[in-house]
């Protein structure tokens, strides 16, 4: 081993100490009641950056969830790379299927598993341990780094995108280095270099002023859960295609290139469906590909309806209101604002006379398609081929990291996507885990990467 590889395997335990206790901190960004928690966790992560050599590190307030920034700046004349990555997390729920406490990090079969483990407080501290371990083996840095960790991306992400158009000089960069991702199979190094964008809504239908008696009224009372769900099934036909005019209008379908490099990759649709998925079958545009689907598709998903009775027994009521939560991801040329408006629209001529419709906005995100020759982008493919052992694939991911269109928007500069989850990983489900080889392991080209683009 060299001395990068011996200092990473000499200080495995003491990674995984540190990194567990990270995970002990419930900072679920979405539940107010753990609103300390979440600055708890910032304060930790800035003592953390300090920790591994930060001339600069602080905890800087916002209306809702603090940012972490941190810096240094000892390499005069070299790049500077910009790490991003979040220490808020998902809610846990539900409790009972979890394996072993969600916040009570458990090691087994070589996997850690905790809430946050993979998404993103894993790969947030990798980050860290890569600038450690490249400090204490050469000495010094051999570029500059800077830190932006935000503690709402798991609630859209308000903060940064204030901080990011405000801050540009701050956050004055060569590249940024994301590391909230995963590997497209165990072992296979991984580039991702697009990403869905998002229109995230809320749909509420109300019809009387209060609840009404189902045996005095039903029949002539409208039901908002009926007309709700009546709207919801019209806005996607069972073959996958949105019925919402001039959503498709902008979509741009991958290249040839590209649609045979994905035909390259070790995909197996049957194998994703009973080891990740578990449903009898999978759905969708049977008339296009897997990936293509996920990856290249608008699509629309319905997350939650709430309204009327669902306590136990039976309670025969009319609700006055019901509500839905619904998302599209957006694939490019697609404009969140554009989208917005067409669903808007379409939902208010769905919706009969006899009831009130509100749709909001609850956050949006661009999408985003990136060049594969920028220089940054080589380095990392290149680096990722020598400590993996096999050639880098590029992928796209059906997910949304707004911040990366503003890195790309308001700072000009590429994202290196370069994760190292697993596909299996269960992000924002229950028994979430983080592969541990991976960890260290990605510790370790992170820490390449920095070498080579010295």
């Amino acid at each position: 081993m060299d001395p990068l590889q011996s200092y990473v395997a000499e200080n495995r335990e003491r990674w995984l100490s540190e990194l567990c206790d990270f995970l002990r901190i419930p900072s679920i960004s979405t539940q107010p009641e753990h609103s300390g928690d979440v600055r708890r966790g910032a304060d930790w992560l800035c003592h953390a950056l300090k920790q591994v050599g930060c001339d600069r590190a602080e905890v800087i307030p916002s209306a809702g969830h603090p940012l972490v920034y941190a810096e240094k700046m000892s390499a005069p004349g070299k790049p500077t790379v910009l790490f991003y990555g979040h220490y808020d997390v998902q809610p846990p729920d539900p409790l009972n299927e979890w394996v072993s406490a969600p916040f009570e990090p458990t090691v087994r079969n070589g996997n850690l598993y905790a809430r946050g483990s993979a998404d993103d407080k894993g790969q947030v501290m990798l980050q860290l341990k890569a600038v450690e371990a490249l400090q204490k083996t050469a000495g010094k840095l051999p570029v500059n780094v800077k830190f932006i960790f935000e503690g709402e991306e798991e609630t859209g992400g308000a903060a940064i995108a204030q901080f990011v158009p405000e801050n540009k000089e701050l956050l004055k960069a060569d590249a940024v280095v994301v590391c909230d991702t995963e590997l497209f199979e165990p072992g296979l190094p991984t580039l991702c270099i697009g990403l869905r964008g998002m229109v995230y809504t809320e749909v509420e239908v109300e019809a009387a002023s209060h609840d009404l008696h189902s045996g005095l009224y039903g029949g002539v009372a409208p039901n908002p859960l009926h007309t709700l769900a009546w709207i919801l099934a019209e806005l996607k036909g069972r073959d996958g295609k949105i019925d919402i005019p001039g959503l498709y209008d902008r979509v741009i379908p991958p290249s040839a290139t590209e649609r045979a490099s994905w035909q390259r990759l070790p995909f197996d649709a049957q194998k994703m469906l009973h080891e990740e998925i578990g449903s009898p079958a999978l759905e969708g545009e049977s008339q296009l590909g897997e990936l293509e689907r996920m990856w290249a598709r608008p699509t629309l998903e319905v997350h939650g309806i709430v309204g009327g009775y669902v306590a136990p027994g039976a309670k025969t009521v009319i609700p006055a209101k019901a509500t839905a939560k619904v998302s599209l991801r957006l694939v490019p040329d697609q404009r969140p604002q554009e989208v917005f408006a067409a669903f808007e629209k379409r939902v208010a001529e769905l919706a009969p006379k006899s009831v009130r419709v509100k749709v909001r906005l609850i956050h949006n995100a661009d999408p985003l398609l990136l060049d594969t020759s920028h220089p940054a982008m080589a380095t990392a493919a290149r680096v990722l081929s020598e400590v993996w052992t096999k050639d880098t694939v590029f992928v796209r991911s059906g997910g949304s990291i707004p911040v990366v269109a503003l890195f790309h928007e308001h700072l000009g500069i590429p994202s290196i996507m370069m994760g190292f989850g697993l596909p299996d990983d269960n992000l924002h489900a229950p028994n979430e885990k983080f592969n541990l080889s991976n960890f260290y392991r990605g510790a370790e080209t992170i820490a390449r990467f920095l070498a080579a683009m010295g």
